[in-house]
């Protein structure tokens, strides 16, 4: 099911807030299969209805009246995950941390840049250690969240024990008393992080709560204390007379549930370049950390259950070198490790984001080409191998690359 999203101008802040929708980002109206926002074929009634209220939650714009702010990044979900896929550096954040700790008490760990009238915007501490962070796409990640933990560690080597350079680990993180012991993730001990860009979060209950709290400052029943403003001396910023929790856990439920259900959008065209390109991904050691696939497990939702995920990441944490390091540890993450990033959807970049292309956590790189470039630590000889392969061998990388 689809629906007509609108632009909508919201005026009142400190700074000025857009929330685009994928008619304001995207050339023309794709085809079935080229866009982030669509669920699973073959969901029955009730989670396709389910689907369409989470949709309508994700696609919500906060007023001050409802208890937006008194800080935040943004005022809908998808203001800054717009068609539910990447987002701009212009819709990108800052996380902040000192000497390791998420700083909590001085504002972190994410900085909020807008305000509501009559609160002044949060500044940045000084010496924090900061990391600006573009907003990742949200789809697929029901699949994600489907692969079972033995599968993940499968593919970890923490000490390389098979010399190749590479030694992907897990990120064990400590997930939060509100996430429940039987969904995935949840638990009193210590549980695999597979979310965000630096597998920091270990479950979609988490990712889901903190963003309206952290990027929209809505207050839920599972995290009901606003940000601290930093202005304040730690202490809450005054201005949202709106009593918290500001939603339910219902709300925050069904939005995961509604992310859960999005489907990864189709593979392009396998033409003869794409599978040369394929062929040298796998040779030159590109596939050692892009897995190609990872099997989900069994699943209450039939539709994420014992099905191939083709997501081209194995989720776990590799040091990609100075370069790249933004020294700020994760959970379990140094300043210079990252999780790898899915590929799925990479060929549609373009496409949603009015032809122009931003890859990598923090946007830097312009094309796929660079991306790679960019690579370094654990994937430096990956890196070297690609520069080893000519013109002709590394448009065909890019091909591959541009077609999942």
């Amino acid at each position: 099911m689809k629906r007509t999203r609108h632009s909508i101008r919201l005026g009142g802040y400190v700074g000025l807030i857009f929330l685009m929708g994928c008619d304001t980002i995207m050339t023309s109206t794709p085809p079935a299969g080229d866009d982030f926002e669509s669920p699973f074929d073959g969901m029955g009634h009730d989670l396709n209805a389910a689907f369409v209220e989470g949709d309508e939650n994700f696609e919500k714009a906060f007023t001050v009246a409802e208890g937006l702010g008194p800080m935040c990044n943004n005022i809908a979900c998808e203001g800054c995950h717009p068609g539910d896929g990447r987002g701009t550096p212009e819709m990108g954040f800052f996380r902040f941390s000192r000497d390791g700790d998420l700083a909590v008490e001085i504002g972190g760990p994410q900085h909020q840049d807008k305000s509501i009238p009559g609160i002044a915007p949060e500044q940045v501490p000084a010496g924090v250690d900061l990391s600006f962070r573009m907003p990742p796409p949200v789809f697929g990640v029901g699949l994600i969240e489907a692969i079972p933990v033995a599968t993940i560690l499968a593919h970890a080597d923490p000490d390389d024990e098979d010399g190749d350079g590479i030694s992907g680990r897990p990120n064990w993180v400590m997930p939060p008393e509100f996430v429940p012991a039987h969904h995935v993730g949840g638990g009193s001990e210590l549980q695999l992080g597979r979310f965000s860009r630096k597998a920091q979060v270990t479950s979609l209950i988490e990712q889901v709560a903190a963003a309206y709290q952290q990027d929209m400052g809505i207050t839920n029943d599972f995290i009901p204390v606003e940000n601290a403003h930093p202005q304040s001396g730690g202490g809450m910023a005054m201005g949202d007379l709106v009593a918290d929790p500001e939603i339910p856990a219902a709300t925050v439920l069904l939005t995961a549930l509604y992310v859960r259900l999005l489907q990864p959008p189709a593979r392009g065209e396998q033409s003869a370049q794409v599978q040369r390109g394929e062929t040298l991904f796998a040779e030159i050691g590109c596939a050692n950390c892009h897995v190609p696939m990872m099997r989900t497990g069994k699943n209450s939702i039939p539709e994420l259950s014992e099905v191939d995920a083709h997501l081209y990441s194995d989720l776990l944490l590799h040091d990609m070198g100075p370069g790249l390091a933004d020294n700020r540890p994760d959970g379990d993450a140094s300043g210079s490790e990252w999780r790898t990033t899915p590929l799925w959807g990479t060929r549609l970049v373009g496409d949603f984001l009015n032809g122009q292309e931003f890859y990598l956590h923090d946007g830097r790189a312009r094309s796929v080409d660079e991306a790679i470039r960019l690579h370094g630590g654990e994937a430096a000889a990956a890196q070297k191998s690609y520069d080893a392969l000519g013109d002709a061998g590394q448009a065909a990388v890019v091909e591959f690359v541009k077609s999942l």
